[in-house]
């Protein structure tokens, strides 16, 4: 089930800690001491979103997508339920309840580019470090629609 949280009023270090095993699983370029030191980054970043979303399967947070100007900035699911579909359930409901039309991804998390790829977002343009001037390059992506 998804569910929009008010980020001033909910443990946002379930979020945190599900952040946290998913870029550990997913982004092996990124070192165990570099993901903790990005924790408060993150915890501020839940405060600036326009809409935070939470799917939940038997009264388990599984995942989270956070939102700002039709982009997503945050997907991240618990390791445990990666390939379960609930990626693409948030995306979908991203794309059709918030008009987004943007993402970011690691060039080097080629599972994440694959994915939304394959939710019909094309990469319009490049940028060499990440939005912390990290060398990290990134992709920005743009949703194109799909011909069903």
């Amino acid at each position: 089930m998804i569910e929009a949280i008010d980020v001033y009023h909910y443990d946002l270090n379930k979020l945190l800690d599900i952040w946290e095993r998913s870029v550990i699983e997913t982004h092996n370029f990124i070192s165990k001491e570099m993901i903790e030191s990005m924790r408060p980054e993150v915890l501020r970043g839940f405060a600036s979103m326009d809409k935070v979303l939470i799917y939940t399967r038997n009264d388990a947070v599984t995942g989270f997508m956070g939102i700002l100007n039709k982009k997503i900035e945050m997907l991240f699911l618990d390791p445990y339920y990666r390939g379960m579909g609930i990626g693409a359930i948030l995306v979908n409901a991203a794309l059709n309840d918030y008009d987004v039309r943007f993402v970011d991804v690691n060039e080097q998390n080629f599972q994440a580019v694959g994915f939304y790829n394959s939710m019909g977002f094309v990469t319009v343009s490049r940028s060499d470090f990440d939005d912390a001037g990290r060398p990290f390059p990134i992709l920005h992506l743009e949703y194109q629609r799909k011909n069903v």
